[in-house]
């Protein structure tokens, strides 16, 4: 059995991925297997997707212990998101803030959580003040594309993934199983 209180001593860093390349919700949940493995208490808050159709939630639903919670709606969010969506980001918020300090979790991703600030579905500040009411020691790792420099300035690590070449610019679409 892993000391995971030995292991929570070095956590509660905020972690940002972000970028026009392919990989944040990747390497997201790779930290978040990695952390499942050393027997942590991991979760994640899906921000903009629906709770069906993404190989990620397949993999944690087999797995068990690592707790995914989607919050998007059925559809993208466009440009000009509607109240429907911008009152799905405000519940996703105020559901990881809940669930981080229930204090079953030790790592937390919050999935396209910065693509909901980008939006304007909720505000860098309101994302800020909500992460600033966790537990010392949970780990955050928000992704999503369009990071604020207030969100760059709170991170303690910011990874960006460039976009040097992708197949969708050879007509190659999404693909099961590897980009969903």
């Amino acid at each position: 059995m892993e000391d995971t209180d030995g292991i929570r001593e070095e956590l509660g860093l905020v972690q940002i991925y972000t970028g026009n390349g392919k990989g944040k919700t990747t390497a997201a949940f790779g930290l978040a297997m990695r952390a499942a493995g050393r027997g942590l208490g991991v979760l994640i808050v899906q921000f903009l997707k629906p709770s069906d159709g993404y190989g990620e939630q397949v993999a944690c639903n087999r797995m068990g212990n690592i707790t995914l919670v989607s919050m998007g709606l059925d559809h993208f969010v466009s440009k000009k998101p509607s109240d429907a969506d911008i009152e799905a980001a405000h519940k996703a918020l105020r559901r990881s803030e809940e669930l981080i300090c229930s204090g079953r979790y030790d790592v937390a991703v919050l999935d396209e959580s910065i693509n909901a600030v980008r939006l304007g579905l909720i505000t860098s500040q309101e994302l800020i003040e909500s992460l600033e009411r966790r537990p010392d020691h949970v780990e955050i790792v928000l992704t999503g594309r369009g990071m604020t420099p207030d969100l760059e300035e709170y991170a303690d690590l910011v990874t960006e993934m460039r976009l040097v070449k992708h197949p969708f610019d050879k007509g190659i679409g999404a693909r099961k199983g590897i980009e969903y």
